[in-house]
C-alpha cells in the first residue's frame, strides 16, 4: 500500500491506553499546530471503537487551543448513554494536560424511513479534470518559495477541484468551490471507517471558501485562521476511496469569523454527508 494513505490509515489507528481512553500521534510535518482534520477523525475512530452495533450520524464538535504536533494528543471517551436506537459519545481531547478539542457523537442503529434529498449540482466529472499533481505542478511557479514544498507534498486525498483557482491572488468570486475528492488509493476491503476518513477530509478546504468572495487565499500571505467548530451529518453509506463531490458555500463573514456549509454527494447523486464549520479569519497587521 502506497505510503501516504498507510500514514492516514496509521494515524486513524489509535493506541488504546485503557478502558475509553486512546492517544493518538501527529504526522512528522513542519505545522505550527496539528491539522483540525486529523484530530476530527481520531476523535471520531476513538468514539467509534466504544460503541458497537450502530455507525455515526452526527457529530459536534469545538476546537479549543491549537494542538502541539509533537507530543501525542490523548482522547477521553465519556459513555453518556446507550439507548435502544441511539447511542451518544463526548470525546475530550488533552495535551499538557489540558483540553484542545471536545466532540459529541451520536450514534445509530440502521433503520429505514422516509426520504429525500436535494439534488447533486451538474459539473464536470472527475475523470475530465486534471491530475491533483499535474494541477499543482503547473501552478507551482504562483506559490511563495516557502509554501512550494508544502504545495507540493503528496497527499492521501486526491482533490480536483471543479473550477480552480489562482493559489495566490484568484479574482472575487461567489462564495462558492466544489471539488471531487478521495483516497489517492483504494482502502482494504475490510475497512469500516470510511466516516472517520470523511471527518478528517471535510477539513482540508471548507474554511477556505469564505475566502472566495474576497480573491484570497492561505498562499497569500494576508490570512490568519483557526477553525472554532465543525459539525458533521452523515446520511447514507459511502466509500471515501470512491470519488465524492463536495459541494460548499459561505453564506457570511463578520467579526473575524467565517461560517462555511458543504453537501457531500456521492457519484450516484446520493447526498451521503453534510457539514458546516466556522473558523477565525483575520487579515495580518501590517509590521
Amino acid at each position: 500500500m502506497p505510503g501516504t494513505l498507510q500514514n492516514l490509515l496509521d494515524l486513524l489507528d489509535l493506541e488504546t491506553l485503557e478502558s475509553d481512553l486512546f492517544r493518538g500521534e501527529s504526522p512528522k510535518e513542519d505545522r505550527q499546530r496539528a491539522f483540525g482534520g486529523q484530530v476530527i477523525g481520531q476523535a471520531l475512530v476513538a468514539a467509534t471503537r466504544t460503541v458497537e452495533g450502530r455507525r455515526p450520524h452526527s457529530l459536534h464538535a469545538y476546537f479549543v487551543r491549537p494542538g502541539d504536533t509533537k507530543v501525542p494528543i490523548i482522547y477521553d471517551v465519556d459513555c453518556i448513554r446507550d439507548g435502544r436506537s441511539f447511542a451518544t459519545r463526548n470525546v475530550l481531547a488533552r495535551q499538557h494536560g489540558r483540553a484542545i478539542f471536545n466532540m459529541s457523537v451520536s450514534f445509530q442503529i440502521d433503520e429505514q424511513g422516509i426520504e429525500h434529498q436535494i439534488s447533486m449540482p451538474d459539473v464536470t466529472p472527475p475523470e475530465d479534470l486534471p491530475d491533483e499533481r499535474e494541477r499543482r505542478a503547473a501552478l507551482l511557479h504562483r506559490v511563495p518559495e516557502k509554501s512550494q514544498a508544502r504545495f507540493m507534498a503528496d497527499r492521501a486525498i486526491e482533490i480536483r477541484p471543479v473550477a480552480p483557482l489562482d493559489p495566490v491572488s484568484p479574482d472575487p468570486a461567489p462564495p462558492i468551490e466544489r471539488y471531487w475528492a478521495r483516497t489517492r488509493t483504494p482502502l482494504p476491503d475490510d475497512f469500516d471507517r470510511h466516516e472517520c476518513v470523511l471527518a478528517y477530509a471535510s477539513d482540508i478546504t471548507l474554511l477556505a471558501t469564505c475566502l472566495v468572495p474576497h480573491g484570497m487565499t492561505w498562499y497569500g500571505g494576508k490570512i490568519l485562521s483557526a477553525s472554532l467548530d465543525h459539525s458533521m451529518w452523515f446520511h447514507r453509506p459511502f466509500r471515501a476511496d470512491e470519488w465524492l463531490l463536495f459541494d460548499q458555500s459561505s453564506p457570511s463573514s463578520s467579526g473575524g469569523r467565517g461560517l462555511n456549509f458543504g453537501n457531500i454527494f456521492a457519484r450516484d447523486g446520493r447526498l451521503v454527508a453534510s457539514m458546516t464549520q466556522e473558523g477565525m479569519v483575520r487579515m495580518r497587521r501590517e509590521t
